[in-house]
C-alpha cells in the first residue's frame, strides 16, 4: 500500500473521506473535518445551495484551500439524472471529479449496476473522474474500471445502516482481483472498529458521513475514525500473526532449565 492515497495522480495523506449531510449544525460539521484530519469531503450537488450566494451554504464552511470537495449524485435514480447532476457540479466550479450514485432501489439504497455503467462510460468520455459507488462484487468492479472508473468504491452495508462490512471476504478479493486501483470502501460504516477492519482488509481508504454526523458525539467520533484509519492501515501493512485454533505459548519452555 502506498505511503498516500493516489487518486487519477492526485495525492491525499488522510486515507479518510467524509461527508457532509446529517450534522446538527454547518459549525460542527467544520469542527468534526478538521478534528478527521481528512482532506477530501463529499458534497450532495442536489442538496446544496448552488445559485443562492446571498443565502448561507454548507461550502461556506468548507476551506477549499485544505480540502479537495468531491461531488456526490446522491438521489439520482437513473444514469440520465445522474449525469446531468454531474455536469451541474462541473458548471458551477465544483470540481471535474464525482462520485457517481445511481440509485436502484428506495429502500436499501443499493446501486442500479447497469445504470452506474451506463453513467461511467459517458462521464469519463466528457473528462470526469468518477469514483462510482458500486456492489461489493467483483464483476462489476471489472466492469466500472474497463470503463474507466478512477477508484471503485463498495459499500460494507447499506448507506447510514452503521452495520460495519457484512461481506470481508468480498472485499478480500476485490483487493486481491483489482490490485492497482484505489479500493475505496463506501457506506455502512457505524464506529471505530468497523472502519479499521475495512482498512485491515486492504482497502485504500474509507468514506463515510452518518457514522459520524449522527455520533451522540459527533467530534470524538471524527477523531475516532481518523485514529481508526490509521490503524487498519498500519494494521494490514504489518500483516497480521496467522490464525490458530489452538493455544500457543507466548513463552516458549524449551531451553527452559528443569522442563
Amino acid at each position: 500500500m502506498p505511503e498516500n492515497l493516489v487518486i487519477a495522480g492526485r495525492e491525499f495523506r488522510s486515507r479518510l473521506i467524509v461527508g457532509t449531510g446529517k450534522y446538527r449544525t454547518f459549525q460542527e460539521m467544520q469542527r468534526c473535518h478538521a478534528a478527521s484530519g481528512a482532506e477530501m469531503v463529499t458534497v450532495a450537488v442536489r442538496r446544496v445551495n448552488l445559485t443562492d450566494r446571498s443565502k448561507e451554504s454548507l461550502l461556506d464552511y468548507i476551506d477549499r484551500s485544505k480540502i479537495f470537495i468531491l461531488p456526490n449524485t446522491a438521489g439520482c435514480y437513473n444514469a440520465d439524472d445522474a449525469v446531468r447532476t454531474a455536469m451541474l457540479a462541473r458548471e458551477v466550479g465544483l470540481s471535474n471529479w464525482i462520485k457517481l450514485e445511481v440509485i436502484g432501489d428506495e429502500k436499501t439504497l443499493f446501486p442500479d449496476t447497469e445504470g452506474l455503467l451506463q453513467a461511467t462510460r459517458i462521464l469519463v468520455k466528457e473528462g470526469f473522474v468518477v469514483l462510482p459507488y458500486t456492489n461489493d462484487d467483483l464483476v462489476t468492479a471489472r466492469k466500472l474500471i474497463d470503463a474507466g472508473a478512477a477508484a471503485v468504491m463498495p459499500l460494507a452495508a447499506p448507506i447510514g445502516s452503521g452495520m460495519g462490512v457484512q461481506n470481508p471476504a468480498n472485499l478480500r478479493i476485490l483487493r486481491e482481483m483489482i490490485a492497482g486501483v484505489p479500493m475505496i470502501v463506501d457506506a455502512g460504516v457505524g464506529t471505530a472498529s468497523d472502519a479499521a477492519v475495512a482498512m485491515e482488509l486492504g482497502a485504500d481508504g474509507v468514506l463515510m458521513n452518518t457514522a459520524i454526523a449522527a455520533a451522540e458525539d459527533s467530534l470524538k467520533m471524527a477523531l475516532a475514525m481518523k485514529l481508526a484509519v490509521e490503524a487498519g492501515t498500519l494494521a494490514y501493512e504489518a500483516g497480521r500473526m496467522p490464525r490458530k485454533l489452538y493455544a500457543n505459548a507466548s513463552s516458549p519452555l524449551a531451553g527452559v532449565v528443569g522442563s
